[in-house]
């Protein structure tokens, strides 16, 4: 046994692994490599066989221990309690009753010929920034499944109906056994006749050509939500596709694209922007009109303002998606305007305007000086 993998690396588990970390790293390989979910694949199906050895080993405290020691050869020749292909049926059932439903006899069968939900259907919608901000209403036009008219969804030509399914007897299920490690093992599989249906059509519908169903176009209205965010999805209960066996329609996901703004940027729900002043207006204060989602408002700026002060507009922000009656804050951040054209009597003012600040800040350095050898 030589050229046999190491049981710890089998299972990609530390050799301190614990009883769970031990299951649960098997319960993902076996659900991987099952030869259920690989039919006629025989590099699977050695490789499931090799991870049930190992599980079957590194799961039995005894055998473990005997493997940690002696390693592969604990089990050669009838050696110290040599590897009989002993396992916990139990202990399996519960494994791939979840991974398959009925594996062993030890799962719940699931019931494919019952009442089954049907598919959900994915779309998506664009919305301006604005429209995110405060909820808006949106048509879809879809194209969706309903139940043929014609049929009423059996699929058989007017006149005949679906017969039972005779290699299942009208299941959907077939049960058959096979060889493994463990000895014999009985499992359960989807029909491959009528798929799962427990019934085949015979004389298909000439409306619907057998499936049960026409697509048709349908307009349908969603609410989007104040304060929704680039990437969330709305769910439309029992708008998607229609059911099997009498079971009820799917839903309708509706994932919202939010559009950019030029002005706005947003972060949850706080909105940023930037809005220039005058050199003018920020030297001697102004009143000026800043432009949020509700409009136009006034702010008076105090002279001396310097460029990249931020101002809080408080309420003006993203309403809550939680709670529409609260909402963020929108912060504005000042940027002062360096004129780039100017014409000789503006640049002689602004030099004689420079030239007044030095000489007001040399004299003020003169009498701090003064005052120094007084």
């Amino acid at each position: 046994m030589a050229d046999k993998r190491d049981y710890y690396e089998v299972l990609g588990v530390s050799k301190d692994a614990d009883d769970a970390a031990l299951k649960k790293a098997y319960r993902v390989l076996a659900k991987k490599y099952h030869p259920d979910t690989n039919p006629g694949d025989k590099e699977a199906e050695a490789k499931f066989k090799e991870a049930s050895e190992a599980y079957a080993i590194l799961s039995d405290p005894q055998k473990r221990q005997q493997y940690d020691q002696f390693g592969h050869a604990a089990f050669e020749n009838g050696g110290n309690g040599g590897y009989s292909g002993g396992f916990d049926f139990e202990d399996m059932g519960d494994i791939f009753g979840d991974i398959f439903g009925d594996l062993f006899g030890g799962g719940r069968r699931r019931n494919n010929n019952g009442p089954q939900k049907g598919a959900n259907v994915h779309t998506s919608v664009r919305i301006s920034f604005e429209e995110a901000v405060f909820g808006c209403d949106k048509e879809l036009d879809l194209n969706l499944k309903d139940p043929c008219p014609t049929c009423k969804g059996s699929g058989a030509k007017p006149g005949t109906e679906p017969v039972s399914c005779g290699k299942c007897g009208g299941t959907g299920q077939v049960t058959y056994t096979q060889q493994s490690l463990f000895g014999m093992v009985r499992n359960v599989a989807t029909c491959p006749d009528c798929q799962g249906k427990g019934k085949i059509v015979k004389e298909k519908c000439t409306e619907c050509y057998g499936s049960g169903y026409i697509s048709k176009r349908r307009k349908i209205q969603v609410s989007i939500p104040a304060g929704i965010s680039d990437g969330q999805s709305i769910r439309l209960r029992d708008k998607g596709e229609p059911g099997k066996n009498g079971g009820g329609r799917g839903d309708l996901l509706v994932e919202v694209n939010v559009s950019s703004s030029k002005e706005f940027q947003r972060q949850d729900t706080t909105i940023f922007s930037t809005v220039p002043i005058s050199f003018a207006d920020a030297a001697l204060g102004a009143t000026i009109r800043i432009k949020t989602v509700d409009g136009e408002v006034e702010y008076d700026i105090k002279p001396g303002t310097q460029t990249d002060t931020k101002v809080r507009l408080k309420g003006k922000g993203v309403p809550s998606l939680r709670n529409s009656q609260i909402r963020g804050d929108h912060y504005v951040t000042l940027v002062v305007s360096v004129p780039t054209k100017l014409n000789e009597e503006q640049k002689e003012a602004l030099i004689a305007f420079d030239t007044a600040m030095h000489d007001g800040v040399h004299r003020e350095d003169k009498k701090k000086k003064k005052g120094l050898f007084k």
